[in-house]
Parts: C-alpha cells; sequence; structure tokens
C-alpha cells in the first residue's frame, strides 16, 4: 500500500508502484493526509490490522511528514518512509518519538526493493525473485568492471 499524502506525489508513487510490480507484488494506492484527513489515515490503518494478507506500508510525505508516524503508531504493519522531495524534507522523516518505528529509504526503487525484501519474508518464490535480482545487478557489475580491463 501506497500512501500519499497529497496528489502532488502521485507521480513520485506511480514509480515507486512499478518497481515493486516487477516483482509481481501487487500495489494498492490512496492519500491521505495526517494532517488534513487524519480520520481516513487512521482508517486505512484499522482496515489493513484486519488483513490476513501481509501488508508494507510506503509513505510518500514531503513537508512535515507525520504520515509515517501516524501509519506506525496505528498500525503493526512495517512503514517504509520515502520522502519525495528535497533534502528539506528528510529530517521530519527521520526524528520520531520513541516507539514510533518507521523505516526511512531515499529513492523510489529502493523503497520498492525495501518493501518487497519485507514481504519475501514469509514468501519463498518472492523472496527468490529477490535474489535472482541481486545476482543479476552483482552480474552486470562484475561485466562492467571486466569491460574496463577488456
Amino acid at each position: 500500500m501506497i500512501l500519499m499524502g497529497s496528489k502532488s506525489d502521485l507521480d513520485f508513487a506511480n514509480r515507486i508502484g512499478a518497481a515493486a510490480e516487477e516483482f509481481g507484488v501487487s500495489v494498492e494506492y490512496a492519500i491521505a493526509s495526517a494532517h488534513r484527513t487524519p480520520k481516513k489515515v487512521l482508517q486505512i490503518a484499522e482496515e489493513a490490522n484486519s488483513s490476513k494478507e501481509p501488508i508494507v506500508f510506503i509513505a510518500v510525505a514531503g513537508l512535515s511528514n507525520a504520515l509515517s508516524g501516524m501509519l506506525a503508531c496505528a498500525t503493526f504493519w512495517p512503514i517504509v518512509t520515502c520522502p519525495p522531495g528535497s533534502s528539506e524534507d528528510l529530517p521530519s522523516s527521520l526524528r520520531m518519538p520513541p516507539g514510533v518505528a518507521h523505516g526511512t529509504v531515499l529513492g523510489e526503487q529502493n523503497a520498492a526493493l525495501y518493501a518487497v525484501k519485507i514481504l519475501s519474508l514469509g514468501d519463498p518464490a518472492l523472496r527468490k525473485k529477490v535474489g535472482d535480482f541481486l545476482k543479476q545487478k552483482a552480474e552486470k557489475l562484475e561485466k562492467d568492471n571486466s569491460a574496463l580491463k577488456g
């Protein structure tokens, strides 16, 4: 579930979703703001808490990011925060009070990969896809390195 703070985050969120879907992971999108629509954020978290299927939230919010912290307090599912904006958006994604835990990852592909790795903990087929992906990346790097020597 990719939860955005506003519609302006949609292009960024779509890139995260596309990267996750490359692993065969289905992605849902929603817009809810911890500042403007806190009841909706809590409703989404409550619905997720009753899911039988594992969920990883990717929170996409810039400026004053209360979205990931609010989700982290309202659901037991893991939260990956991926701020879409400039480095000015980063501090509010990193600083949370004790007991409010989420992971912050920069970059759309890395946020998707981190979420997929979390989901792969309970899914051997997905774990294999992640392993294959990592192997391909390593092989490409070795090939690039060999080209420099040749």
